[in-house]
C-alpha cells in the first residue's frame, strides 16, 4: 500500500504571515489539529493545535504573533509513492504524528498517525478472518437459521 492510499486531502495550509489567531481559526473552520504552513508550493513547517499551545500560548506569545514562530521547521515530508511503511518509520524517527504528502516537489496531502493506526486496524483484520472462521467453525456473514445449523457445526478439516 503506498501513502496516497492513506493521506488526507485536500491539506489546510497557511502562510508563514498568518497570525497565531489567523491559524487557530482556520483551524477550528476546517475541524484540524494541523496545517501546512507554505508560501506558493514551498513546504515552509508545520504546525499543530499542540504547537499554538505549547510555544504560542504558553510562551505568552501575542495573538498577533506570526505562525513561523512557532511552526515545526523544516516539514518532515514523506513522497505519496512511498510505501505506507515508510510513513511509520518515518514518523517514529522524527518523533511526529503528521507528515505532509508531497509528489513531483508539490504538496498532495497529509498522512495523520490516526490514518495509519486505521490502515494497521485493517491489516489485523485481514490477518484475523481466516481464524475467526476456523476458531467459530461459521463463515463470515450473518448468522445461519436453524435449518443451516447441521451445515456448519464444525470447522473445515474437524
Amino acid at each position: 500500500m503506498r501513502t496516497r492510499d492513506v493521506m488526507r486531502t485536500p491539506v489546510v495550509k497557511v502562510s508563514p504571515g498568518a497570525t497565531l489567531t489567523e491559524t487557530a481559526q482556520r483551524m477550528r473552520a476546517c475541524a484540524v489539529g494541523c496545517v501546512v504552513v507554505a508560501s506558493g508550493e514551498t513546504i515552509e513547517g508545520v504546525v499543530t493545535d499542540r504547537d499554538l499551545t505549547v510555544r504560542g500560548l504558553a510562551a505568552e506569545a501575542s495573538a498577533t504573533t506570526q505562525v513561523s514562530n512557532v511552526m515545526t521547521a523544516p516539514a518532515i515530508t514523506v513522497r505519496a509513492d512511498d510505501d505506507v511503511d515508510e510513513a511509520y518509520h518515518t514518523m517514529r524517527r522524527a518523533g511526529v504524528r503528521r507528515l505532509p504528502v508531497v509528489e513531483g516537489g508539490r504538496l498532495t496531502g497529509l498522512v495523520a498517525l490516526d490514518d495509519l493506526l486505521l490502515d494497521v486496524s485493517r491489516r489485523i483484520g485481514e490477518l484475523l478472518e481466516p481464524l475467526s472462521w476456523c476458531a467459530l467453525g461459521e463463515p463470515p456473514g450473518p448468522p445461519h437459521s436453524a435449518d443451516d445449523a447441521g451445515a456448519h457445526s464444525r470447522a473445515p478439516g474437524l
